[in-house]
């Protein structure tokens, strides 16, 4: 199992990750040409990684993971987990587990004490495997489209 920033090429493995539920399959389209656009932001960017998990040459699994400094909690900086998936024919298999400690190694590599994230309120799966990675649900998201 590799994980590696995500490239260009990786994006079509990228969207089909992001489609492959009932929410994703509304809002993702493959060949949308700001996709590329976005990726190449978040590399400029250097508080923000998309990361893909390769197994046996394919990408099975992604994260964005963004660091964000701040003042509450007295300085503490908090990495933010986002467009966590794994493809489903993999799922069940601990990769998501793994991506996931992947992710809190890079966060307390980068000094963050404190690691966030959303998730659909609808998706009872992915509520379920938060919590077993010890995630607590403490906060109402709320989100305002522009």
């Amino acid at each position: 199992m590799i994980f590696r920033d995500a490239l260009l090429e990786d994006i079509p493995y990228i969207i089909s990750l992001l489609a492959d539920d009932r929410l994703g399959a509304q809002r993702e389209q493959l060949g949308d040409p700001n996709y590329a656009k976005a990726l190449q932001d978040i590399d400029a960017d250097p508080t923000t990684r998309f990361i893909v998990m390769e197994q046996d040459g394919i990408v099975v699994g992604c994260m964005q993971m963004s660091i964000l400094p701040g003042l509450a909690r007295r300085g503490v900086r908090r990495a933010q987990f986002e467009s966590v998936r794994i493809a489903g024919s993999q799922r069940g298999q601990g990769l998501g587990a793994a991506l996931v400690a992947e992710g809190m190694r890079l966060a307390r590599e980068a000094g963050c004490g404190l690691v966030e994230l959303s998730t659909d309120k609808t998706r009872s799966d992915a509520l379920r495997f938060w919590r077993r990675q010890g995630f607590e649900d403490t906060h109402i998201g709320m989100k305002i489209f522009l």
